[in-house]
């Protein structure tokens, strides 16, 4: 048992490279695609220091969206414009019904009117879009397809495909961009600012309904990004919204506060699932992908709750 659990699963890694860094690319990719889910969750809590629980169901809500117009005779370039206004006003209707009416109040009361835009958000997509999965306009949208094959010496394959690196390259983007809206831009320093504390921003000028609007909306290009690239792998559903829950260990692991974190904690997520599932899962039999994800970050939680880059936060009493 004890050979099985700590020397097997390395003898197989050194006998195949090969399927080992399979394994390390597909790690990668799906680590890639769980931090740019939690950049979506970064973006709101840095604002308003509330875990946006409808996150996950704004990234099925905005593919379901371009899916829909394309579907409806909208050519996909349009499609995708439409799309990102949709969000739009989707940020104003959330700034000016959800969060103005509860300026200063409790971050539970924040907490819990994320998870009614949830279930209005669930409801009005399946009555607008159905509840079927739909095909992501990967070709329309000028996505690459396909796959290179490359060889590691006369060990054999490593097989990429196409859509994975563009996945990989496009969240790369995304947040070095945010990064830079973050800490050079003035609303980045408002951004900030309204998240230590909504009376003193308030108190010095700052508009909150602005800012509010402004983060959500960049929280729903992320969503828009991450269902096009997750509906691309896979399909557009419903069921997307459980995969965005994995974001939740990545925050813990990298901080809720840390763009940088969100990207180390996707990575040690993303190489740990992938990892555990192919060589430690027959052990358990199976599933491992499921659940590793929660097991990582609880004991993350037990020595370092703040995460890997986030603030510790000490209050004097």
């Amino acid at each position: 048992m004890l050979y099985d659990i700590f020397i097997d699963p390395f003898v197989q890694m050194y006998q195949m490279p090969d399927f080992f860094l399979q394994v390390l690319w597909e790690g990668f990719v799906a680590g890639i695609l769980y931090a740019l889910i939690a950049l979506g969750f970064v973006l709101i809590f840095k604002a308003s220091g509330v875990f946006n629980f409808a996150q996950g169901i704004m990234v099925v809500f905005a593919g379901l969206t371009l899916v829909g117009l394309n579907e409806n005779g909208v050519p996909a370039y349009l499609a995708l414009i439409l799309t990102i206004g949709v969000m739009g006003v989707l940020a104003y209707g959330v700034e000016r019904v959800v969060m103005r009416p509860l300026v200063n109040q409790p971050e539970i009361i924040l907490l819990m009117a994320t998870i009614g835009l949830t279930y209005f958000l669930v409801g009005f997509g399946e009555f607008v879009f159905g509840g079927e999965p739909k095909q992501m306009i990967t070709e329309q949208l000028g996505l690459p397809t396909g796959s290179t094959a490359f060889e590691i010496g006369d060990r054999g394959l490593v097989i990429l495909q196409h859509i994975d690196i563009a996945a990989a390259v496009i969240a790369v983007l995304m947040v070095t961009a945010l990064a830079i809206f973050f800490n050079k831009t003035r609303i980045g320093r408002a951004l900030r600012a309204v998240a230590d504390d909504h009376q003193a921003a308030l108190s010095v000028g700052i508009s909150l309904n602005q800012i509010w609007a402004i983060v959500w909306f960049a929280a729903g290009l992320v969503a828009l990004a991450t269902g096009i690239m997750w509906g691309a792998r896979s399909d557009v559903s419903f069921a997307l919204e459980i995969v965005a829950f994995k974001a939740l260990p990545v925050l813990i692991l990298g901080g809720f506060t840390s763009i940088p974190g969100a990207i180390v904690g996707g990575l040690i997520i993303g190489f740990g699932e992938k990892i555990g599932e192919l060589y430690w899962g027959g052990l358990v039999g199976g599933g491992v992908e499921s659940w590793l994800a929660y097991i990582i970050a609880l004991i993350f939680l037990l020595f370092r709750p703040q995460g890997l880059f986030g603030e510790r936060i000490i209050e004097r009493i």
